[in-house]
């Protein structure tokens, strides 16, 4: 597998947000997000197998029983569902954040899913494969839209509504740079939406651009 970087830090989005996660980004991504944060693991990288990426997490996480598995587009590996196999026999809990555009069942259903909507303000809405709505399980696997205007917020409200989301554990990330979390928030409350606003934790923590945290 290509590896971009494996890393130990606080979890910074989902429900486990706040937790003390071992983050394996994979190299790659089929996709050109406008806003991306990860331009980097674009290219580059090093190739590791499934049984050094293992006990890579366990060297760099020590005690920590969380892992994520992120990139680029981890489901672009031919070998992530044997390495999420691998992580869930040792005793892990496996977390995959995906843009969804590929089928989420590349890996096996012991992983959470989370699985990134594209609204219009990412230049990706097009890629979104609205078949994997039916392999995700309500009440594990979770969404999120990242918010980068009225525009994308309206979108998504609508996607929420039209197809029956609120079956998931639903997020709105508001876009670092371009959306007021604040203005995020008043929007869903006026709304009354049964979703959750979620900060990138880690870009409080550490700087905006920080690798490997």
């Amino acid at each position: 597998m290509r590896i971009t970087e494996i890393f130990h830090s606080i979890q910074g989005e989902s429900t486990f947000a706040g937790q003390p996660c071992v983050f394996v980004r994979t190299t790659g991504c089929n996709l050109r997000c406008v806003w991306c944060d990860t331009e980097y693991a674009f290219y580059g990288g090093r190739d590791l197998g499934v049984d050094q990426i293992v006990a890579e997490v366990r060297r760099i996480g020590g005690d920590c029983r969380l892992v994520e598995l992120t990139g680029g587009e981890p489901l672009l590996q031919h070998e992530i569902g044997e390495l999420a196999q691998a992580l869930l026999d040792g005793g892990y809990t496996v977390l995959c954040e995906t843009s969804g555009s590929v089928p989420v069942d590349r890996v096996p259903g012991g992983v959470m899913r989370i699985v990134d909507i594209k609204c219009p303000g990412s230049g990706e809405a097009g890629s979104n494969d609205w078949r994997n709505l039916d392999l995700l399980r309500p009440g594990r696997d979770e969404l999120k839209f990242v918010i980068a205007g009225r525009d994308d917020y309206e979108w998504a409200v609508r996607q929420l509504r039209e197809r029956d989301l609120g079956r998931f554990t639903v997020h709105f990330a508001p876009e670092f740079d371009t959306q007021s979390p604040r203005e995020l928030a008043e929007w869903i409350l006026a709304d009354g939406l049964p979703v959750r606003l979620q900060l990138q934790l880690h870009k409080f923590i550490w700087e905006p651009s920080a690798h490997g945290v």
